[in-house]
Protein backbone atom coordinates (compact mmCIF):
# COMPACT_ATOMS: atom_id res chain seq x y z
CA UNK A 1 0.00 0.00 0.00
CA UNK A 2 1.40 3.66 -0.69
CA UNK A 3 1.79 6.15 2.05
CA UNK A 4 -0.92 8.28 0.48
CA UNK A 5 -2.80 5.38 0.58
CA UNK A 6 -1.28 4.57 4.66
CA UNK A 7 -2.21 7.88 5.99
CA UNK A 8 -6.36 7.79 4.23
CA UNK A 9 -6.14 4.32 5.63
CA UNK A 10 -4.99 5.16 9.64
CA UNK A 11 -7.30 8.50 9.18
CA UNK A 12 -10.73 6.39 8.58
CA UNK A 13 -9.46 3.96 11.93
CA UNK A 14 -8.59 7.18 13.96
CA UNK A 15 -11.85 8.85 12.84
CA UNK A 16 -13.64 5.81 14.15
CA UNK A 17 -12.01 5.14 16.94
CA UNK A 18 -12.30 8.92 17.90
CA UNK A 19 -16.10 8.76 17.22
CA UNK A 20 -16.55 6.19 20.10
CA UNK A 21 -13.93 8.66 22.43
CA UNK A 22 -16.56 11.15 21.67
CA UNK A 23 -19.45 9.78 22.63
CA UNK A 24 -17.48 9.06 26.27
CA UNK A 25 -16.45 12.25 26.37
CA UNK A 26 -19.62 14.14 25.55
CA UNK A 27 -20.51 12.75 29.29
CA UNK A 28 -18.08 13.90 31.20
CA UNK A 29 -18.58 16.86 29.39
CA UNK A 30 -22.22 17.56 29.77
CA UNK A 31 -21.35 16.79 33.75
CA UNK A 32 -18.87 18.99 34.39
CA UNK A 33 -20.18 21.62 32.64
CA UNK A 34 -23.58 21.54 34.92
CA UNK A 35 -21.98 20.56 38.24
CA UNK A 36 -18.29 20.70 37.72
CA UNK A 37 -17.38 17.12 38.45
CA UNK A 38 -15.00 15.00 36.68
CA UNK A 39 -17.24 11.73 37.00
CA UNK A 40 -14.41 9.05 37.00
CA UNK A 41 -17.18 6.31 37.06
CA UNK A 42 -18.38 7.46 33.35
CA UNK A 43 -15.96 4.99 32.34
CA UNK A 44 -17.62 2.11 34.15
CA UNK A 45 -20.91 2.94 32.53
CA UNK A 46 -19.64 2.66 29.75
CA UNK A 47 -18.71 -1.20 30.22
CA UNK A 48 -21.82 -1.37 32.12
CA UNK A 49 -23.82 -0.40 28.62
CA UNK A 50 -21.50 -2.51 27.02
CA UNK A 51 -22.31 -5.73 28.99
CA UNK A 52 -26.09 -4.76 28.64
CA UNK A 53 -26.03 -4.84 24.78
CA UNK A 54 -23.85 -8.33 25.10
CA UNK A 55 -26.41 -9.97 26.75
CA UNK A 56 -29.26 -8.11 24.95
CA UNK A 57 -28.12 -10.13 21.89
CA UNK A 58 -27.08 -13.25 23.52
CA UNK A 59 -29.76 -14.19 25.73
CA UNK A 60 -32.74 -11.93 24.98
CA UNK A 61 -31.53 -12.76 21.35
CA UNK A 62 -32.35 -9.14 20.08
CA UNK A 63 -30.48 -7.42 16.46
CA UNK A 64 -28.53 -4.37 16.93
CA UNK A 65 -31.18 -1.59 17.26
CA UNK A 66 -32.84 -3.45 19.56
CA UNK A 67 -30.03 -4.15 21.82
CA UNK A 68 -28.75 -0.41 21.72
CA UNK A 69 -31.79 0.91 22.67
CA UNK A 70 -32.28 -1.66 25.29
CA UNK A 71 -28.55 -0.60 26.52
CA UNK A 72 -28.69 2.74 26.01
CA UNK A 73 -32.28 3.06 28.19
CA UNK A 74 -30.83 0.90 31.24
CA UNK A 75 -27.84 2.67 31.16
CA UNK A 76 -29.75 5.71 31.76
CA UNK A 77 -31.38 5.04 34.22
CA UNK A 78 -28.62 3.59 35.96
CA UNK A 79 -26.84 6.91 35.32
CA UNK A 80 -29.86 8.75 36.90
CA UNK A 81 -29.53 5.89 39.63
CA UNK A 82 -25.76 7.32 40.51
CA UNK A 83 -26.32 10.49 40.83
CA UNK A 84 -29.09 10.37 43.16
CA UNK A 85 -27.78 7.93 45.26
CA UNK A 86 -23.67 9.03 45.32
CA UNK A 87 -23.49 12.65 43.83
CA UNK A 88 -26.82 14.31 44.60
CA UNK A 89 -26.09 14.10 48.34
CA UNK A 90 -23.20 15.82 48.26
CA UNK A 91 -24.24 18.65 46.01
CA UNK A 92 -22.77 21.53 48.41
CA UNK A 93 -19.81 19.59 49.66
CA UNK A 94 -16.41 20.14 48.68
CA UNK A 95 -15.43 19.13 45.42
CA UNK A 96 -13.01 16.72 46.63
CA UNK A 97 -15.09 14.80 48.63
CA UNK A 98 -17.52 14.55 45.39
CA UNK A 99 -14.38 13.58 43.15
CA UNK A 100 -13.38 10.78 45.58
CA UNK A 101 -16.74 9.85 45.50
CA UNK A 102 -17.05 9.07 41.77
CA UNK A 103 -13.85 7.10 42.06
CA UNK A 104 -15.55 5.30 44.75
CA UNK A 105 -17.99 4.57 42.48
CA UNK A 106 -15.93 3.69 39.61
CA UNK A 107 -14.25 0.70 41.85
CA UNK A 108 -17.90 -0.21 42.63
CA UNK A 109 -19.09 -0.60 39.09
CA UNK A 110 -16.20 -2.25 38.43
CA UNK A 111 -15.94 -5.37 41.17
CA UNK A 112 -19.84 -5.34 41.37
CA UNK A 113 -19.64 -6.38 37.23
CA UNK A 114 -16.76 -8.70 38.22
CA UNK A 115 -19.13 -10.71 40.84
CA UNK A 116 -21.94 -11.02 38.49
CA UNK A 117 -20.49 -11.26 35.41
CA UNK A 118 -17.19 -12.32 36.10
CA UNK A 119 -13.96 -11.34 35.15
CA UNK A 120 -12.97 -13.39 32.32
CA UNK A 121 -13.56 -11.23 29.08
CA UNK A 122 -16.72 -12.57 26.83
CA UNK A 123 -16.45 -12.58 23.04
CA UNK A 124 -19.09 -10.07 21.68
CA UNK A 125 -21.20 -11.87 18.88
CA UNK A 126 -21.00 -10.70 15.28
CA UNK A 127 -23.84 -8.85 14.51
CA UNK A 128 -23.08 -7.52 11.26
CA UNK A 129 -22.36 -9.64 8.10
CA UNK A 130 -18.80 -8.86 6.98
CA UNK A 131 -18.90 -6.13 4.58
CA UNK A 132 -16.11 -3.25 3.53
CA UNK A 133 -15.96 -0.74 0.89
CA UNK A 134 -13.07 -0.50 -0.81
CA UNK A 135 -12.43 2.97 -2.67
CA UNK A 136 -8.88 2.98 -4.71
CA UNK A 137 -7.59 0.70 -1.99
CA UNK A 138 -8.78 2.58 1.01
CA UNK A 139 -11.27 0.30 2.74
CA UNK A 140 -14.17 1.10 5.08
CA UNK A 141 -15.47 -2.16 7.17
CA UNK A 142 -18.67 -2.53 8.27
CA UNK A 143 -17.68 -1.87 11.75
CA UNK A 144 -16.21 1.25 10.92
CA UNK A 145 -19.38 2.18 8.81
CA UNK A 146 -21.57 0.98 12.01
CA UNK A 147 -19.83 3.18 14.17
CA UNK A 148 -20.01 6.45 11.96
CA UNK A 149 -23.56 6.10 11.26
CA UNK A 150 -24.84 5.65 14.56
CA UNK A 151 -22.14 8.58 16.18
CA UNK A 152 -23.66 10.97 13.25
CA UNK A 153 -27.13 10.29 14.46
CA UNK A 154 -26.85 10.61 18.03
CA UNK A 155 -24.38 13.73 17.42
CA UNK A 156 -27.53 14.70 15.62
CA UNK A 157 -30.21 13.75 18.07
CA UNK A 158 -28.26 15.89 20.80
CA UNK A 159 -27.41 19.07 18.89
CA UNK A 160 -31.15 19.42 18.97
CA UNK A 161 -31.48 18.07 22.40
CA UNK A 162 -29.59 20.56 23.51
CA UNK A 163 -30.05 23.72 21.07
CA UNK A 164 -33.71 23.72 20.31
CA UNK A 165 -35.71 22.08 23.13
CA UNK A 166 -36.72 23.74 26.24
CA UNK A 167 -34.83 20.61 28.77
CA UNK A 168 -31.36 21.58 26.45
CA UNK A 169 -32.27 25.31 27.46
CA UNK A 170 -32.65 24.63 30.88
CA UNK A 171 -29.06 22.39 30.70
CA UNK A 172 -27.33 25.50 29.20
CA UNK A 173 -28.70 27.87 32.07
CA UNK A 174 -27.91 25.07 35.02
CA UNK A 175 -24.17 25.44 33.15
CA UNK A 176 -23.74 29.23 33.25
CA UNK A 177 -25.51 29.75 36.88
CA UNK A 178 -26.98 27.13 38.46
CA UNK A 179 -28.27 28.94 41.23
CA UNK A 180 -29.51 31.34 39.12
CA UNK A 181 -31.09 28.83 36.91
CA UNK A 182 -32.94 27.83 40.17
CA UNK A 183 -34.43 31.51 40.87
CA UNK A 184 -35.52 31.03 37.32
CA UNK A 185 -38.13 28.53 37.50
CA UNK A 186 -36.02 25.53 36.22
CA UNK A 187 -35.31 22.57 38.62
CA UNK A 188 -31.98 22.51 38.63
CA UNK A 189 -31.78 18.51 40.44
CA UNK A 190 -34.12 17.08 37.45
CA UNK A 191 -31.84 18.93 34.96
CA UNK A 192 -28.68 17.12 36.70
CA UNK A 193 -30.22 13.92 36.31
CA UNK A 194 -31.45 13.89 32.92
CA UNK A 195 -27.95 15.79 32.14
CA UNK A 196 -26.62 12.25 33.66
CA UNK A 197 -29.22 9.83 31.79
CA UNK A 198 -28.09 11.63 28.51
CA UNK A 199 -24.27 11.29 29.22
CA UNK A 200 -24.64 7.48 30.14
CA UNK A 201 -27.28 6.47 27.44
CA UNK A 202 -24.21 8.12 25.09
CA UNK A 203 -21.55 5.90 26.94
CA UNK A 204 -23.27 2.64 26.56
CA UNK A 205 -23.88 3.42 22.61
CA UNK A 206 -19.98 3.66 22.93
CA UNK A 207 -19.84 0.64 24.98
CA UNK A 208 -21.89 -1.61 22.40
CA UNK A 209 -19.94 -0.08 19.92
CA UNK A 210 -16.69 -1.22 21.09
CA UNK A 211 -17.73 -4.88 21.90
CA UNK A 212 -19.01 -5.00 17.94
CA UNK A 213 -15.75 -3.30 17.08
CA UNK A 214 -13.30 -5.04 19.14
CA UNK A 215 -15.24 -8.51 19.72
CA UNK A 216 -14.32 -8.39 23.73
CA UNK A 217 -15.69 -6.61 26.56
CA UNK A 218 -14.71 -7.18 30.48
CA UNK A 219 -15.44 -5.86 33.74
CA UNK A 220 -12.31 -3.21 33.64
CA UNK A 221 -12.99 -2.18 29.49
CA UNK A 222 -13.66 0.67 31.34
CA UNK A 223 -10.52 2.15 32.76
CA UNK A 224 -8.62 3.10 29.51
CA UNK A 225 -11.06 3.98 27.58
CA UNK A 226 -12.69 6.45 30.31
CA UNK A 227 -9.35 7.89 30.84
CA UNK A 228 -8.96 9.00 26.70
CA UNK A 229 -12.28 9.95 26.94
CA UNK A 230 -11.29 12.49 29.81
CA UNK A 231 -8.15 13.49 27.80
CA UNK A 232 -10.22 14.30 24.51
CA UNK A 233 -13.01 16.46 26.85
CA UNK A 234 -9.57 18.56 28.33
CA UNK A 235 -8.59 18.60 24.78
CA UNK A 236 -11.57 20.54 23.89
CA UNK A 237 -12.20 22.42 26.60
CA UNK A 238 -13.79 20.30 28.94
CA UNK A 239 -17.27 21.55 29.77
CA UNK A 240 -18.00 22.30 25.59
CA UNK A 241 -20.08 20.15 23.44
CA UNK A 242 -17.90 20.42 20.33
CA UNK A 243 -14.68 20.39 22.00
CA UNK A 244 -15.78 17.03 23.12
CA UNK A 245 -16.52 15.98 19.54
CA UNK A 246 -13.11 17.59 18.24
CA UNK A 247 -10.90 16.40 20.97
CA UNK A 248 -12.10 12.53 20.75
CA UNK A 249 -11.57 12.99 16.74
CA UNK A 250 -8.23 14.38 17.12
CA UNK A 251 -7.23 11.54 20.15
CA UNK A 252 -8.69 8.97 17.32
CA UNK A 253 -6.78 9.93 14.99
CA UNK A 254 -3.28 10.54 16.81
CA UNK A 255 -3.66 7.17 18.56
CA UNK A 256 -4.35 5.24 14.96
CA UNK A 257 -1.43 6.98 13.36
CA UNK A 258 0.92 6.34 16.21
CA UNK A 259 -0.07 2.70 15.88
CA UNK A 260 0.05 2.50 11.88
CA UNK A 261 3.18 4.50 11.62
CA UNK A 262 5.43 4.02 14.74
CA UNK A 263 4.25 0.93 17.44
CA UNK A 264 0.99 0.28 19.16
CA UNK A 265 2.98 -0.01 21.96
CA UNK A 266 3.00 4.22 22.25
CA UNK A 267 -0.93 4.63 21.25
CA UNK A 268 -1.71 5.01 25.06
CA UNK A 269 1.46 6.71 25.77
CA UNK A 270 0.10 9.20 23.19
CA UNK A 271 -2.98 10.05 24.61
CA UNK A 272 -1.50 10.73 27.49
CA UNK A 273 1.15 12.94 26.32
CA UNK A 274 -1.46 14.93 24.74
CA UNK A 275 -3.05 15.53 27.75
CA UNK A 276 -0.05 16.98 29.54
CA UNK A 277 1.12 19.26 26.37
CA UNK A 278 -2.97 20.83 26.57
CA UNK A 279 -2.45 21.36 30.25
CA UNK A 280 0.95 22.90 29.80
CA UNK A 281 0.21 25.11 26.61
CA UNK A 282 -3.36 25.71 26.75
CA UNK A 283 -5.01 24.32 29.56
CA UNK A 284 -8.70 25.62 28.68
CA UNK A 285 -8.56 23.54 25.63
CA UNK A 286 -8.92 24.13 22.05
CA UNK A 287 -12.21 25.81 22.65
CA UNK A 288 -11.61 26.76 26.34
CA UNK A 289 -12.81 30.88 25.70
CA UNK A 290 -16.10 29.47 24.03
CA UNK A 291 -17.81 29.33 27.18
CA UNK A 292 -21.34 30.30 25.61
CA UNK A 293 -21.27 26.57 23.97
CA UNK A 294 -20.92 24.76 26.84
CA UNK A 295 -23.75 22.76 28.44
Amino acid sequence: MEMGQQVLQQLVNGISLGSIYALIALGYTMIYGIIKLINFAHGDIYMVGAYIGFFAITQAGLSIVPALLVSLVTTALLGMLVEKLAYKPLRHAPRLSVLITAIGVSFFLEYASMYFVSPTPRTFPAVMDSVAINIGGLVINGQQMLILGITFVLMVILTYIVKFTNTGKAMRAASFDTETAQLMGINSDRIISITFGIGSALAAVAGVLVGIYYNSIDPLMGIMPGLKAFVAAVLGGIGILPGAVVGGIILGVVEAFVSGFISSTFRDAAAFAILIIVLLVRPTGIFGKNTKEKV
